[in-house]
């Protein structure tokens, strides 16, 4: 994925929006070597209001990338490291008895932030995993029956390390389902690896994206911008058949037990219209469907115990399907 610089038949206000947003991969690139994709995946979600998970092995800058990413787009930001025994409480808040008052008050959770890090989701139990579904989809968190919403823009980033790791819970259906986009984050190239120690042995710490030259280039302002512009891009009743069957296409295969919801469709649909107006576009056109496919479904299908053993796996499903699945003149 390669947004280009186009602004062809956009609004002053979008332009400058999604300049600026372009932007934030100059930016990152000053803590993180060699994850453009990544970064635009968690512009993509911003701009439809969606969560990423993030999956790769332990050691290839996935906390950092998030963090960057606040940075460069001057949010508020927490993290919290999920463990075995971390409860939901400590996640969404909880009520408090104030001596002083003999009264409760609710102290919020880490959850009430723009930009939540969810660090190594799948090492706690699926009653903690469950904790974010509420405010994933409702952007609420509802504690002694009073909903308190959460702050505007909302993300979460959910970092999981793959499944075979030791003391790991894969994540439910139902909360998988929520993410707008899986992300899989992949081993350096060999350069990318090199320029990493490089910069290490120049004094580079990833504790201090101040002093790495990381600066704020977007805001809250230009997201809303850009969304509203995003609103706007049109979806031609070819393009959301063609998304359709290709979802549909995924409940057909033999070498999947479980395809693709209609929730999927949906969001297969609000990713590539993102996607569009990225690239320069006000509508959207079958490549831009192909180029988020893969994050927007791969974690919503799930694979038949035979096919996983023969080395089938959900990409590859997914590609098969794109092959097949005629694409509209």
């Amino acid at each position: 994925m390669d947004p280009t610089t186009d602004n062809a038949g956009q609004s002053g206000d979008a332009g400058t929006a999604r300049t600026a947003l372009e932007a934030l991969r100059a930016e990152i690139a000053k803590a993180v070597v060699g994850q453009d994709p990544a970064v635009t995946g968690l512009v993509v979600a911003l701009l439809c209001r969606g969560h990423v998970l993030l999956e790769g092995v332990p050691g290839v800058a996935k906390t950092l990338l998030v963090r960057a990413l606040a940075s460069a787009l001057e949010l508020d930001t927490k993290r919290v490291q999920f463990t075995p025994d971390l409860m939901p409480s400590d996640v969404t808040g909880s009520l408090v008895y104030d001596t002083r008052t003999a009264e409760f008050s609710f102290q919020p959770g880490p959850v009430f932030t723009n930009l939540l890090l969810a660090d190594e989701i799948n090492r706690t139990p699926p009653k903690t995993q469950s904790s974010l579904l509420e405010a994933m989809e409702e952007r609420q968190v509802t504690v002694d029956g009073t909903p308190r919403p959460l702050p505007e823009p909302f993300l979460v980033a959910a970092t999981q390390n793959p499944v075979e790791y030791e003391g790991t819970y894969p994540l439910p259906e139902a909360q998988l389902d929520r993410f707008l986009l899986k992300l899989t984050i992949p081993l350096p190239t060999r350069q990318d690896e090199i320029d990493v120690l490089t910069r290490h042995a120049s004094g580079f710490d990833p504790r201090d994206l101040r002093a790495a030259g990381v600066r704020p280039v977007a805001g809250p302002a230009d997201l809303e911008a850009a969304r509203a512009a995003v609103a706007k891009t049109t979806v031609s009743p070819e393009i959301t058949a063609y998304v359709v069957d290709i979802c549909r296409a995924t409940r057909e295969s033999p070498s999947l037990t479980l395809g693709v919801s209609p929730r999927g469709a949906t969001a297969l649909l609000a990713t590539s219209r993102a996607w569009a107006w990225l690239t320069g576009r006000d509508y959207v056109i079958p490549d831009d469907v192909k180029a988020l496919a893969l994050p927007t479904l791969r974690h919503r299908v799930q694979l038949r115990p035979e096919a996983e053993m023969e080395g089938v796996t959900a990409d590859s499903v997914i590609n098969a399907i794109l092959a097949h699945v005629p694409v509209p003149r």
